[in-house]
């Protein structure tokens, strides 16, 4: 019989706390780490709004707004970090010890069972200060923030940030399935940290003539890490629907489409990677 797969990831996430308790100093110098990186990056925003009023002449990318697609981007990247950012760098870990076999044994799905078994939960910080800026943010904003976050917003913002973390990990998961024919793959996992510079800037700094065109259409349509952060940023500082744009909407469409895909991409290239593993004792 199939377990269950919620119960089983509940116990992955009690057993990684378990285990970050039984270390409380480590675990509260991670956290801080992890907060401070986030502090430092508001900083530096913050010292570059005192020269410009916007980032990118008419994009609509002001102070509070920039602040907004920053907290969106901080919370996306502690989704990837707390769950999937330790498990995917611990797979190549498992094909060079041969404990990949021991996963393949198990009565549940091996993408599975590699995916969440630890959950970090020092990136957490990083999530919750992302909340607290966007919560700061729409109240300069707007004056009051509960006009802004009326359900269908929050609702809409969830299904994006899921959608962005869906490709993500799909990215992830492809870029770590390459283990299995690479033996290590680190300058992969260098790629992944490149790639996913791009999405912590609003795509309207790229689309520009030269270059910057050739690195918006890769990083939307290519590898859509741009929707990732854009699409549910977007949802918040420039209201679902209030005064948005049709290439808007349909890139909103496109990264519904995109997590789907990517999804099934990486899924497909997960299994194609399995078929040629050789486990410990071939």
């Amino acid at each position: 019989m199939q377990p269950s797969y919620i119960k089983v990831f509940l116990t992955f996430a009690r057993n990684s706390l378990v285990r970050d308790m039984s270390f409380r100093l480590n675990f509260i110098l991670q956290c801080l780490s992890s907060a401070s990186w986030a502090i430092m990056n508001w900083g530096l925003f913050k010292i570059i709004y005192n020269f410009t009023p916007e980032i990118g002449r008419g994009t609509g990318w002001q102070e509070n707004e920039f602040f907004i697609f920053l907290g969106t981007v901080w919370i996306i990247n502690s989704l990837i970090q707390t769950f999937f950012m330790a498990n995917a760098q611990e797979f190549s870990e498992l094909i060079r010890t041969g404990n990949l076999d021991f996963a393949l044994l198990k009565p549940i799905d091996t993408q599975f069972l590699i995916s969440f078994p630890r959950v970090n939960w020092a990136q957490l910080p990083n999530g919750i200060l992302g909340v607290l800026l966007i919560i700061t943010s729409l109240n300069n904003l707007s004056g009051d923030v509960t006009k802004v976050l009326n359900p269908f917003v929050l609702l809409a913002f969830g299904f994006f940030l899921c959608c962005g973390a869906v490709i993500m990990y799909s990215v992830m998961i492809t870029l770590a399935s390459t283990s299995i024919w690479f033996g290590r793959n680190q300058s992969l996992y260098n790629f992944w940290f490149y790639i996913t510079n791009f999405y912590r800037y609003p795509m309207e700094i790229y689309q520009r003539n030269g270059i910057g065109m050739g690195l918006w259409g890769t990083f939307t349509f290519v590898v859509p890490v741009l929707v990732v952060s854009n699409i549910p940023a977007r949802v918040l500082a420039q209201p679902l629907g209030a005064d948005w744009k049709a290439w808007e909407w349909g890139l909103a469409g496109y990264t519904v489409l995109a997590a789907v895909w990517s999804l099934l991409a990486s899924r497909w290239v997960f299994k194609k990677a399995l078929a040629s593993y050789r486990s410990a004792s071939s």
